[in-house]
């Protein structure tokens, strides 16, 4: 996939410029180590945002006191221990990601994706999981 067509279909440049002033001075861990996130880190200025840590299930403890493109690495259990205002989701099919991180983290630690889908296509990925669901089923 084109991820710079992605961010572009996607408005990422307005949704950056909005969460740039919104977020300034809050803790923020992005999770998904993936081609999304480097991507995005390669085109944007990330140095606006106070981002303490990347989180990936990929991570484990041996990690710990690894730097993945200049960010801490920490594994998804240590989210919490950090007190982030933010967990972003840094993948392209976040909509599980987010709910499996809402279900292990406080309610005080606010999940969303990294970058906004536009709403056919979130309509349509969640349609087709819904598909890929009841095949499975039959």
């Amino acid at each position: 996939m084109d991820l710079e067509f992605h961010l572009k279909t996607s408005n990422f440049d307005k949704q950056y410029q909005k969460l740039s002033k919104k977020l300034k001075n809050k803790k923020i861990i992005i999770y998904g180590a993936g081609q999304l996130f480097q991507t995005i880190n390669e085109k944007y200025d990330l140095s606006k945002f106070n981002i303490i840590a990347i989180s990936d299930a990929k991570f484990t403890n041996d990690d710990i006191n690894d730097k993945f493109l200049n960010y801490k690495k920490i594994p998804m259990y240590q989210i919490e221990q950090l007190n982030p205002d933010y967990v972003f989701v840094a993948t392209l099919n976040y909509l599980n990601v987010v709910k499996s991180l809402e279900d292990i983290l406080p309610k005080k630690i606010k999940i969303f994706p990294l970058v906004q889908k536009p709403l056919f296509k979130l309509l349509k990925e969640i349609w087709s999981e819904h598909d890929l669901k009841s095949a499975k089923q039959k």
